[in-house]
C-alpha cells in the first residue's frame, strides 16, 4: 500500500499538535510491532517555516514473515533511483528507466553465469567420441542391467557399431532422421547409439502414443528408417519408409568396426512436445548440445553410480538418464513400465540393483517409499516441487531440484543439496556451460527479488523446431549479453532470483501446465475438442485434484466422449 499524507500538522514534527479550536490534539506513536499491510510505504510531504517545500519524507512498515531487511534497503534504494531520475527528466517514460546500479549488474551477471558466454570453449565433439573414451577407459564395465542381464560397454559399443552399419545401409545419416519405436529395454539404448553413429538424430516414439499422434511425428520428421520390433511394427504400416527390426539376426552379420564420427552441430535427437495452436512441435538438439549433459555434471550427483533408466524415451528425462550416465561411466539399469508404474516393485528393483541415482518427477515419487533405500541420490524435475516432499526424502540422502525445458537439452539448473524444513525449494542456479537471465518485457534484466521472465542461453540451447522456423525465431532469440550469434530461449516461465543466489519457479506466463512431468499446452487439447462434430467451442483448465478438466459448448445434446478425442491426444492430455 502507498500512502500520501500532506495533512498541515504533520509537516515536520511528528510531536506537533492540530489545533480544533479549544481543542489541542497531539499525536502519539505507538510501536504495535504488527504489519497492517503486506508492506506500506507512508510518504510524508515537508515544508518549512515559511511554508516552502522541504521534500518528501516516510517510512516503511513490512511483514517480517514476507521480507527480510536486506530486501527493503534494495527496494528503497531503487525507489530512491526512479525518483531521481523522474525528477532529472520528467519527460523521460517509465519504461526506460534503469532501476539497476553498477554494483546489481554486475551482481547478477555472476548470478545467471554470464562469463559462459564468451569463455573459450573446448573443442566440441560429438557423443559417439565421447562414448568410445568412456569405452576405451573401462571396456568391461557393466553399461546396462535389464531383465537380470548385463551388457558391458565394450559390448553396447560392439552391438551399436553392427546396427549403425545395417542403418548406414539403409538411408541414415548426417541430416536424416531415424525413428525409434521401442520399448524400455538394453536394446532400445543399443539403437539410440547407433542412429548417432550414423550421424542422423533418433526420433523416440512412444508406443502407447495414440496413432494419429505417431502418424504426425512421423510424417513431420520424415524419418527414412524406423527401428522397432515385430510386435510393434504394424504401427508403421500406413508409412512408407524401410523398417528394421532391432532383433533381426542379420544384424550379427555386419561389422563391429567403429564408424566415422559425427559433427558436433549434427542433429542427435528430436523430441515432440504439446503446441499452442494444436499442433505438437518437435525439438532439434544437437550433439554439442547434448554433450553438456555430461560436463556438467554436480559434484555431489557422480557419473560412476548406479542410475535408473524409467522414462519414456519420448520424455527428455530419458535423454539425461541414458546420456549422463554413460557418458561418465556409470551403470544404468533399465526399468520396464510395468515395473515403474508399481512403487512396491520399482521399490525392490532400487533395493535390488543398488541405485545410487535416481531420477523422478515430484508426483511419481509421491507414491515412493524412502524406506530401505540408503543414501541414494534423488534429483527431482519436470514440475513445481512440494516442501513436504523435501522433507520425507532429504534426511540421510543429497536431493536436488532440478529445472530445464526440452529446448534447453533438459536441465540448465540445479539446486544446492536441499534441507529438510527449508520451505519450497527453488529451481537452483545455472549448471555449468548454461546461463540465465531472468528479465522484463524489454529484455533487461530485472533485480533480485523482482519477477521476471526466465531466459536460458549457453551450450545446452536446442537447435530449434522442426520446420517450424516462425516459431524457433520467435522463441530462440538474439542474446544481447553474448557475443555476435548468441542465442537464448524464452521460456515462459515466471522466476525471480532469491537472496541466496537460487532462482525460486512461479509460475508461467502463458497457460502451459505440467502433469507428471510433461508440457502441456492447454490450445492443444481445445483445439482436438473443437475439431469434433457438434462441438462449437471449448475450456480447457488444468486442477489439482482432476489434472486436465474441459468444458465445451455444442450444437449436439451429447457430450463428446474420450473415444472421440483419444485418437488424437496423448494420455496425459485427455480431459476428464
Amino acid at each position: 500500500m502507498l500512502a500520501w499524507q500532506n495533512f498541515p500538522w504533520q509537516h515536520n514534527d511528528s510531536a506537533t499538535g492540530l489545533a480544533l479550536g479549544g481543542l489541542e490534539a497531539t499525536p502519539v506513536p505507538v510501536d504495535t510491532r504488527t504489519a497492517r499491510m503486506d508492506l506500506t510505504f507512508s510518504l510524508t510531504e515537508r515544508w518549512t517555516e515559511a511554508g516552502e517545500p522541504a521534500g518528501i519524507g516516510g517510512a516503511v512498515e513490512f511483514r517480517t514473515d514476507m521480507f527480510d531487511a536486506a530486501s527493503i534497503e534494495s527496494l528503497l534504494d531503487r525507489f530512491e533511483r526512479v525518483v531521481l531520475t523522474m525528477t532529472a527528466d520528467p519527460t523521460q517514460r517509465l519504461s526506460s528507466m534503469d532501476l539497476l546500479d553498477p554494483a546489481e549488474r554486475i551482481h547478477l551477471d555472476e548470478l545467471g553465469n554470464r562469463a559462459t558466454l564468451t569463455r573459450p570453449e573446448p573443442p566440441a565433439v560429438s557423443i559417439p567420441v565421447l562414448f568410445a573414451e568412456r569405452v576405451a577407459s573401462t571396456p568391461e564395465a557393466v553399461a546396462i542391467r535389464h531383465d537380470g542381464r548385463s551388457m558391458t560397454y565394450r559390448e553396447l559399443d560392439e552391438a551399436s557399431n553392427r546396427l549403425a552399419h545395417l542403418l548406414t545401409d539403409q538411408g541414415a545419416a548426417p541430416g536424416q532422421c531415424t525413428a525409434l519405436l521401442l520399448e524400455r529395454s538394453a536394446q532400445a539404448i543399443v539403437a539410440m547409439l547407433a542412429v548417432l553413429k550414423t550421424g542422423a538424430a533418433y526420433l523416440a516414439i512412444d508406443p502407447v502414443l495414440p496413432a494419429a499422434r505417431i502418424d504426425f511425428m512421423v510424417t513431420d520428421a520424415a524419418p527414412v528408417v524406423a527401428i522397432t520390433t515385430a510386435g510393434l511394427r504394424e504401427r508403421l504400416a500406413a508409412h512408407d519408409l524401410a523398417i528394421v527390426d532391432v532383433n533381426d539376426p542379420a544384424i550379427q552379420s555386419q561389422p563391429s568396426t567403429a564408424m566415422a564420427a559425427a559433427a558436433p552441430d549434427d542433429i542427435a535427437y528430436v523430441i515432440y512436445t504439446s503446441g499452442t495452436t494444436g499442433v505438437p512441435k518437435g525439438v532439434a538438439v544437437t550433439h554439442h548440445s547434448m554433450a553438456h549433459l555430461a560436463e556438467s555434471l554436480p559434484a555431489h550427483l557422480s557419473a560412476e553410480q548406479v542410475w535408473t533408466q524409467c522414462h519414456s524415451y519420448a520424455f527428455d528425462f530419458s535423454v539425461w538418464e541414458v546420456w549422463a550416465a554413460l557418458l561418465g561411466g556409470g551403470r544404468l539399469v533399465v526399468v520396464p513400465e510395468s515395473v515403474a508404474g508399481s512403487p512396491d516393485d520399482f521399490h525392490d528393483v532400487l533395493v535390488a540393483e543398488q541405485v545410487s541415482v535416481l531420477t523422478q518427477t515430484p508426483s511419481a515419487v509421491k507414491a515412493l517409499s524412502p524406506d530401505g533405500l540408503g543414501p541414494v541420490a534423488l534429483l527431482l524435475g519436470g514440475e513445481a516441487c512440494p516442501a513436504e516432499l523435501v522433507d520425507r526424502w532429504a534426511p540421510g540422502r543429497v536431493v536436488v531440484n532440478a529445472y530445464g525445458p526440452t529446448e534447453a537439452t533438459v536441465y540448465a539448473s540445479m539446486s544446492a543439496p536441499l534441507t529438510p524444513g527449508s520451505g519450497v525449494p527453488p529451481i537452483g542456479s545455472p549448471v555449468a556451460g548454461s546461463a540465465l537471465f531472468v528479465l522484463d518485457g524489454w529484455l533487461r534484466p530485472v533485480p533480485p527479488g523482482v519477477i521476471g521472465e526466465l531466459y536460458v542461453a549457453g551450450r545446452g540451447v536446442a537447435y530449434g523446431y522442426v520446420r517450424r522456423s516462425g516459431l524457433t525465431g520467435s522463441r530462440f532469440v538474439a542474446c544481447p549479453f553474448g557475443g555476435a550469434g548468441t542465442r537464448m530461449y524464452r521460456t515462459g516461465d515466471v522466476v525471480r532470483w532469491r537472496a541466496d543466489g537460487q532462482l525460486d519457479y512461479l509460475g508461467r506466463a502463458d497457460e502451459q501446465v505440467k502433469i507428471r512431468g510433461y508440457r502441456i499446452e492447454l490450445g492443444e487439447i481445445q483445439a482436438a475438442l473443437t475439431g469434433l462434430d457438434g462441438v462449437e467451442q471449448a475450456v480447457v483448465i488444468a486442477r489439482e485434484d482432476r489434472p486436465v478438466t474441459s468444458a465445451w459448448s455444442a450444437t449436439s445434446p451429447a457430450p463428446p466422449t474420450r473415444t472421440q478425442y483419444a485418437p488424437s491426444l496423448p494420455t496425459g492430455c485427455r480431459p476428464t
